[in-house]
This record gives C-alpha cells, structure tokens and sequence, in this order.
C-alpha cells in the first residue's frame, strides 16, 4: 500500500512543478534572453511588452534573478523559494513509507530509482531541473537508509546464535535470509535498476555463511557436520530454484560446503559401529608412517595378532547390523523432512563403510600375512546389512 501510495505522490508532483515552472517562464519572460530583456526594460512604458507584464513592473528580487542568472537557474530557484517545505516533506513522508513494512526501504529504494532512471530517464517531458534535483537527493536518502537496513540485518545474522539446545533443522539466520531474498525480488521485479539490490544479497549472503561457519557444538545435540551440511544445501535448493545471477557464485560455495560437511558427517559418525577396528587400524597406519616395516608391525606388543583377533571379535557381523540400525535411526531423527537428505547421506554412509572394510582387509593382508586372521563379516554380509535396513525403513 505504502509503495502505491509513494508512486501516486510522485506523479502527482510532476505536473504540478511543470505547470509551476511554465507559469514562471511566461509570467517573468525567463525563457527569453537577457538583451532582449534588457531592451524591453530600457523602452519601459513607451513600448507595449510582448508578455502580459511589463518589465518595470518585475520586482527587483525577480529582476535579480534575470539578470545574474541562467533562465533555467532562475526558474530552480523561483520553484525552490515556492515549494520550500517540499523536500522536508517529502524526506518525512519517505520515512513513514520505510517503517510500514520491516523491509519497506526496498520498496521506497525502488519506486524513486525507476522515478528517477526509468519514467524521466529517457522521457521528451522530462522534470525540471528543480525536481531532478529534489528526487535525486531523495534517492540518494533512500540509498543511504537502505544500506543501513542491510547493515543491522547483517551484523544480527553474524552475532546470532543458535537455540539453545538446538537439536537440527534449518538455522534462523538461513531462513531469514531466504526470506529477504524472495521478499527483495519479488520488489525489484520489475525494475531494470538492480545494483544496489545485488551488492545487498551477496552481503546478506556472505553474513549467512559467516554464521553457519561460526556454529559451536556447545549449543547443538547433534553433530555440527551435520546441521552445517543440511543449512548449505537449504541454501542451494533455494539459490537454485531462485536462480540469481549475482548469487551463482555463493550457490556454487554453498554446494561444495554441503558436500564438505557431509564427508566429514559421515567419517565422524562411521567410526562408532567401527569404533575399536577403527582405533586398532589408525594405530597401525601411524606405526607405518612413522616406518616401521609391514612384517614388523605385529610384532609391536598393542598392534599383535592376538590384539588384533581380541578386537575382531568384538565385532562380530550381528552386532555390526545392529549398530548400523542404531546409526540409522539417530541419523533420521536428527535430519530435516523437509530437506530429504536421508537416502543421500545413507547411501555415502554405505560408500564409506565399504572403503573401510577394503581398508582393513587390505592392511591385515599387508601386515598379518599367512595368520589367516579375517573379520568376522564379509562384503556379502555388508552390502545386506545395508539393503535390509534400507527396504525396512
């Protein structure tokens, strides 16, 4: 409403100052030059004038002014002397327009840009220079309020903490954000002039990701992985369907950031059905990297075959199946619906079990050769666990 409003105030003020400015012309000659003038004067009473005033009848203020000033300096001034109150006015109504709506600066920023580049840019009537003048600097304060719009909503997004406790789904900050953004093109739908809009989003933008970075796992009771892999990809799904030029590079990030996540998620969270092979098998890798031989390394007192054989069977193939369930259900309580992540991060939790399981094989076949020492579950049994509790859920 306040956006049409402002748009019928701004039509109205054009034929007003132009009607103005024409009276001021024809009624004190400022369209003619200034020997012509000059004679009229000089001829006074002896010589019937052209306009409807004579020029000894021309006060001396107005006079003044055609004599030291341009025609078009004169009318400006003229119109500025008439219509002194319009700009303080004008600047109150503006902000009673901006705090309408919380977002209502964008709508004012808009109105005033297409008033200013789009109706008059090219227009044969165009406004006097007066009126130019007096909705440029009213541009100019709607840049200026909206800039420091975008640098409260900014400096929120960055300070913001998540719930306490927070227990998953999509962060405040990120929801906001997709908020500004639908609110903000649906606004500049129509205008051509957009670049003030732009360095906004990609502001905003930066300030998300700042903040989604930023998370701490003191006020989360799931994985920081996972709320930060679930929040960027919300944040492509939306970039992507939106699908706004100065935005491409931030949808891009925020798909590699998903994907980073997701990685380290399923890493942390594969290491608990696994947990003891996991440790024993990572001491081995270090006892390589630091050089010891492959046929030495079950000679080392916590990484011998007995060790090993104590560890193995702490994991028999039931009780790997069940910590996957378990893995499952956590992993779906904590995931959004909406989002629909589960079968992707199912499916990578399965490409990584399996790279263990080769993992291990191959470091026993390296380090325990000829000891017929072998997990207690094959790749067979593996890839089951996996599709039965997949068909299940």
């Amino acid at each position: 409403v306040s956006e049409q409003v402002l748009e019928q105030v701004l039509r109205e003020l054009q034929p007003l100052c132009t009607s103005e400015q024409q009276f001021l012309q024809e009624f004190f000659w400022l369209g003619r030059d200034s020997v012509e003038l000059q004679v009229l004067e000089v001829r006074g009473s002896t010589v019937s004038s052209p306009g409807p005033v004579p020029s000894q009848l021309i006060p001396d203020l107005f006079r003044g002014l055609v004599w030291f000033l341009r025609p078009e300096e004169a009318t400006d001034q003229l119109l500025g002397e008439i219509f002194s109150c319009l700009e303080p006015e004008l600047r109150a109504f503006l902000d009673i327009c901006s705090k309408v709506h919380p977002l209502g600066c964008l709508q004012v920023l808009v109105v005033l840009s297409d008033s200013v580049f789009g109706t008059w840019g090219s227009s044969s009537a165009a406004p006097s220079s007066f009126l130019r003048t007096l909705l440029g600097n009213a541009l100019l304060l709607a840049k200026s309020t909206f800039n420091k719009c975008i640098g409260t909503l900014c400096k929120e997004i960055e300070e913001a903490k998540a719930p306490s406790r927070m227990r998953g789904g999509i962060l405040p900050c990120v929801s906001r954000f997709q908020e500004f953004v639908a609110f903000s093109e649906e606004v500049f739908r129509t205008s051509r002039r957009r670049g003030e809009l732009d360095k906004a989003q990609l502001r905003l933008a930066s300030s998300v990701f700042s903040s989604i970075n930023g998370l701490s796992s003191a006020n989360l009771r799931v994985n920081t992985d996972m709320v930060m892999m679930e929040n960027f990809h919300h944040i492509y799904n939306f970039l992507g369907q939106k699908n706004i030029p100065c935005l491409e590079g931030k949808k891009r990030e925020a798909k590699q950031r998903s994907r980073e996540h997701m990685e380290k998620f399923v890493t942390t969270y594969l290491g608990q059905p696994l947990e003891g092979l996991s440790h024993f098998f990572e001491g081995v890798k270090a006892r390589l990297a630091q050089g010891v031989k492959e046929e030495e390394v079950s000679f080392q007192l916590a990484y011998s075959k007995q060790e090993l054989r104590k560890v193995i069977e702490k994991h028999p193939g039931k009780e790997v199946k069940r910590a996957l369930e378990t893995l499952y259900r956590k992993t779906h309580k904590h995931l959004s619906p909406e989002e629909n992540l589960l079968p992707v991060v199912w499916q990578a939790m399965e490409q990584e079990f399996i790279r263990q399981y080769r993992e291990f094989q191959e470091l026993i076949q390296r380090c325990y050769a000829g000891s017929e020492i072998a997990l207690n579950f094959t790749m067979e049994d593996l890839l089951s666990y996996f599709n039965s509790i997949t068909v299940s859920n």
